[in-house]
Formats: C-alpha cells, sequence, structure tokens
C-alpha cells in the first residue's frame, strides 16, 4: 500500500493521556518503510500503558535519565529500549512535554510479545527519538476500531501492588 499522508496520525493522536492512547493504538497500522523503498504494514493488536513517575512499573518513576530522556519530550516520539542484552522494545511517548507517559507495543497481526515485534520489524537503538509524525521509515496510519479487553500487564511484578494489578495491557478481543 501506498504511503498515504491523510491516512498518517497526527500529534494529537498521541497528546493525550496514555490510558486512552494505548488502546486507541489497537486496529492501528504499524508502517515502515524498507532500504528497497517498500512499505510494510502491521495492524497493532496489543498495547500496554506506562503512565510516568508514579507509576512504578514505568522507566519514567526512577526519573529522568539517558534511557528515559525521549519520554519526557513531546508526544509522538519513538522509544525504544533493550530488555536482558537481547530484545529491543518499542513503544510510543504520549501526553505532552514534561509528562512522561509511553505504550509498549506487545502485538501485531502474527507476532505475539514484545521481544518478537521488535525482532520481526528489525527495531534497535537507531529508532530512540524517532518522530512518527514525521519520520520516512515508520509511522502509524489510521486503521479500524476493533474491540478489545484490558487485563493486568505482564512482567512488572517488581513494581508492586497496585501497578501490578492495573488493567493497563489492552488486547484484541477475537470474536
Amino acid at each position: 500500500m501506498a504511503y498515504t499522508k491523510s491516512r498518517r496520525l497526527a500529534r494529537g493522536f498521541f497528546e493525550r493521556d496514555v490510558l486512552e492512547v494505548a488502546p486507541a493504538l489497537l486496529g492501528k497500522y504499524l508502517c515502515l518503510q524498507s532500504t528497497d523503498g517498500r512499505t510494510k504494514q502491521f495492524c497493532i493488536t496489543e498495547t500496554e500503558a506506562y503512565r510516568g513517575m508514579d507509576d512504578l512499573a514505568c522507566h519514567a518513576s526512577k526519573g529522568r535519565t539517558k534511557r528515559t530522556d525521549v519520554m519526557f519530550c513531546e508526544a509522538g516520539l519513538v522509544y525504544v529500549y533493550l530488555i536482558y542484552g537481547v530484545h529491543w522494545m518499542l513503544n510510543f511517548v504520549c501526553n505532552v512535554e514534561g509528562v512522561p507517559q509511553a505504550a509498549l507495543i506487545r502485538g501485531l497481526d502474527g507476532i505475539s510479545g514484545p521481544g518478537r515485534v521488535g525482532k520481526a520489524l528489525a527495531i534497535d537503538k537507531s529508532f530512540y527519538g524517532e518522530d512518527l509524525i514525521n519520520s520516512r521509515r515508520i509511522w502509524l496510519e489510521d486503521g479500524e476500531t476493533i474491540p478489545f479487553i484490558s487485563t493486568p500487564r505482564i512482567g512488572i511484578e517488581y513494581a508492586g501492588e497496585p501497578w501490578v494489578g492495573k488493567p493497563w495491557r489492552f488486547l484484541y478481543k477475537q470474536t
């Protein structure tokens, strides 16, 4: 499918609380342009919300660091980080400058798990801070509204309650 500017999500989409953005990302299309000029599209099917300095599961809860700096910037930027020295996690910065929130992309149509997402898309450190609004290699396009369910986030036991039990994981509800 050819790039159509009218379908690209605008910054305003991301300039909301992550608890609005994360479920709204479901059904949207993550688009990547390869070096040969071809564009691949992937439907987003699972996300998780990380809600700022008070959320002990959010990296920003430790304050502004070299790793989290982009989370404190304007909405619509890419936040990537490496876990276990192997997997690049793909996140999109939400809310307004100074309010560090991000939505983790946990699943795409046919790809389950954030580590697998990063690998399948060849995400690496070079994507850190990329602007989804103006980038020619990664962006989001509008899609369909799809039914979803919310559950507690995965793999954040270190944060303790109430953060472990927050239903801030959103996934496509197959009917």
